[in-house]
């Protein structure tokens, strides 16, 4: 079962750039509610709340219950966060409601545990990453928090492949193989400096 966290919102009379500034005005951040085949709903929020929302891990995999009172619950997932590019606090937010039929795409985050006792990380191996995150499918409830990939006995040469990912049962990779590599341990990339010197003078 997926995380669900509760989160108080209000709802805006009207929509457009006029109004979002308006509701900036006011100290609340504008937001959407959209999807399920219904009608979207202009909602604001106070940006503590949604901050202290993104600082946590999971941020776009969590689901969210968006209390606007009167204006009834919406499950949801925050979909989209835009950010003042001078402060880079949250301007405006975007979340899609869900039902529990349906199916999703969700990017989840990669997370690399226990580097230090890599034995080709000691050696001076480099962690190359390909994908920071997996997009996958999956039903709301059923979605992964994050992918953790333990690096303890990982020499170089090591590729980590989609497959090796452990994935819930109903949960499946988008558009990705199960053979696409997620990350390699490579050889060490600095020249020993007797090349170094040599390079020069060949020249």
């Amino acid at each position: 079962m997926s995380e669900v966290t509760a989160i108080v919102a209000e709802l805006r009379d009207r929509a457009g750039k006029g109004a979002a500034r308006a509701t900036r005005r006011t100290g609340k951040v504008p937001g959407v509610i959209y999807g399920a085949k219904q009608t979207p709903i202009c909602i604001q929020l106070d940006p503590r709340v949604l901050w202290a929302e993104m600082r946590k891990s999971g941020f776009s995999t969590r689901l969210f219950d968006v209390d606007l009172g009167a204006g009834g619950k919406h499950r949801c997932l925050a979909r989209d966060v835009q950010m003042q590019p001078v402060t880079d606090q949250p301007i405006h937010v975007d979340f899609m409601r869900v039902s529990s039929d349906a199916r999703l795409h969700v990017n989840v985050p990669v997370h690399f545990v226990n580097q230090d006792k890599s034995p080709g990380i000691k050696r001076g191996g480099v962690l190359n990453i390909e994908h920071h995150n997996i997009q996958v499918t999956c039903s709301p409830d059923n979605i992964p928090h994050e992918f953790s990939i333990d690096l303890a006995g990982k020499d170089i040469g090591v590729s980590i492949h989609v497959a090796d990912l452990q994935m819930p049962a109903g949960v499946t990779p988008y558009h990705l193989e199960l053979t696409e590599t997620v990350a390699t341990i490579a050889p060490p990339t600095v020249a020993k400096a007797g090349e170094a010197e040599a390079a020069p003078a060949a020249g």
